[in-house]
């Protein structure tokens, strides 16, 4: 017949226990860690739009309607996503909930006695029976304490154990994930970075306005900036002279904090401290000083245009616009510090250094669509709805006249790209980083066995234990053996 009896129902409490420990088991941490990893691929192969919002433009102009469902699930903003985010908490708090209950309970055993000696020691490896010598346990006990083994002492045997450290390593490697974790949390939430083109001999300053690219962590904002001012006074680069590769990065500035004044230098492993924020020496181009010149020889346009180097000898494409003639004129241009021409490319530069610069541009005329309220690249134009009206090249003190004015290549001077981050979490991902690896090599090398000695009237018995069948055990105790029979 069959029992009929009724289970009871899981209560509200037992139920959040139940939820709890099903959270806080390793095999969800690692089904959650899995899941992250996965949910950061979305991040790789979709631009973003914090760091790249014109990609993310086009891709709306490309695939209006898969952009819209991308929106819809926050794709375009991977990682402060709410899916992300969800996954990202749960992660850290499985881990707290792992990690920290068994770490307490090693930390207890550690300080506990080894186990007592077991009453058939025959049953276990490594098992040995010999006669008995004078002074056994004594000897026992000084090769014990010789090689850091934590001893129990009892009537006729002694007990004891070593190989903590591999639970210790293990648990601290996880512990140490927790500490990445809460670092880059940090600096998500009250970390900044951002970057900008400065122009030698230009000033830096350090408000919103003054960035290429900015953003903040979900708790900062556009207050808290710190005020100071760095204008690039000079900036020397040096190249292998075989292989083009940058040796050395130097920018001297000028630099102004809280009303004072200081000269300063930048290199690439040394940048400048504001409080908590720092500013680094990231890259460096070139911008062309162009005058364009009306019909009427009016100065339209005048200034320096910074470039982007597309290769490692620093050939670079720019635009310049000039919306202030009617209609408009835009510059499609390439500069090359170092020129040289080939048949397959065209003009290339040889050498990263201006032994020869040349600007090439083709002219373009109509609306840039700059008044269209749609952000867009000052380094790049869009040319489908402009008439080509001219192509040519200049070199430093040159002009090119074409059907509705001039363009004038002054001189050419470079720039530098700084980057100011304020990263309030870094320092504990990197000691979390560190501890992850020493946890991590701790865990591996480390071995955990057990050794029991006791004293019979038959004789001496001899035997060991291995945590995982860890090797090395067979010749510790034959070591062991032989310094109690005196042998050693």
């Amino acid at each position: 017949m069959t029992d009929q009896r009724d289970l009871p129902e899981l209560g509200f409490l037992a139920l959040c226990r139940y939820a709890w420990r099903q959270l806080t088991s390793m095999r969800t941490a690692l089904i959650l860690l899995m899941l992250m990893g996965i949910a950061a691929i979305p991040g790789s192969l979709i631009p973003q739009r914090p760091a790249n919002p014109m990609a993310v433009r086009d891709f709306f102009k490309v695939n209006p309607e898969l952009a819209r469902w991308y929106e819809r699930a926050s794709l375009f903003d991977v990682y402060a996503s709410p899916w992300f985010s969800a996954i990202y908490i749960l992660l850290f708090i499985s881990l707290i909930g792992c990690v920290l209950p068994r770490s307490v309970e090693h930390y207890k055993a550690m300080l506990a006695k080894p186990p007592a000696t077991p009453k058939n020691l025959s049953r276990l490896s490594h098992y040995e029976n010999f006669a008995t010598t004078p002074d056994a346990l004594d000897r026992a006990s000084s090769w014990f304490s010789k090689n850091r083994f934590r001893v129990r002492v009892e009537e006729n045997s002694l007990s004891a154990e070593k190989g903590y450290l591999r639970e210790t390593g293990n648990l601290l490697f996880h512990l140490s994930l927790i500490l990445i974790l809460i670092g880059v949390s940090f600096g998500s939430l009250f970390g900044m970075n951002g970057y900008a083109i400065v122009n030698v001999g230009e000033r830096f300053i350090n408000v919103p306005t003054t960035y290429d690219t900015l953003s903040f962590g979900k708790l900062k904002g556009d207050n808290s900036l710190q005020p100071f001012q760095i204008k690039v006074d000079k900036f020397l680069a040096k190249y292998d002279p075989k292989t083009s590769a940058p040796l050395d990065y130097t920018a001297w500035v000028t630099v102004t904090d809280e009303g004072k004044t200081s000269k300063q230098t930048i290199k690439v492993n040394k940048p400048l401290t504001f409080g908590n924020a720092r500013v680094y020496l990231q890259a460096n181009g070139y911008s062309p000083v162009v005058t364009v010149r009306d019909a009427n020889q009016n100065v339209v346009f005048q200034g320096p245009v910074p470039f982007l180097p597309q290769d490692g000898n620093l050939r670079s494409i720019g635009a310049i616009k000039v919306p202030d003639v009617q209609p408009s004129i835009g510059f499609v241009a390439s500069f090359v510090p170092t020129n040289a021409r080939t048949t397959s490319q065209g003009a290339i530069s040889i050498y990263p250094e201006l032994l020869d610069p040349k600007l090439l541009f083709s002219i373009w005329e109509g609306d840039l669509g700059l008044d269209s309220g749609v952000p867009q690249s000052v380094y790049k134009i869009d040319t489908t709805n402009l008439k080509q009206i001219g192509l040519g090249s200049v070199k430093p003190g040159d002009t090119y006249n074409y059907s509705g004015g001039s363009i004038t290549l002054e001189t050419v001077i470079p720039w530098v790209n700084l980057q100011v981050v304020q990263d309030p979490g870094k320092s504990y991902a990197l000691i979390g980083a560190i501890l992850a690896i020493t946890g991590l090599l701790t865990s591996l090398y480390g071995r955990r066995r057990r050794i029991w000695i006791r004293v019979t009237d038959s004789g001496i018995e001899v035997a060991g234990l291995a945590k995982n069948s860890a090797p090395g055990l067979e010749v510790e105790v034959s070591k062991f053996v032989s310094y109690v029979k005196g042998e050693q």
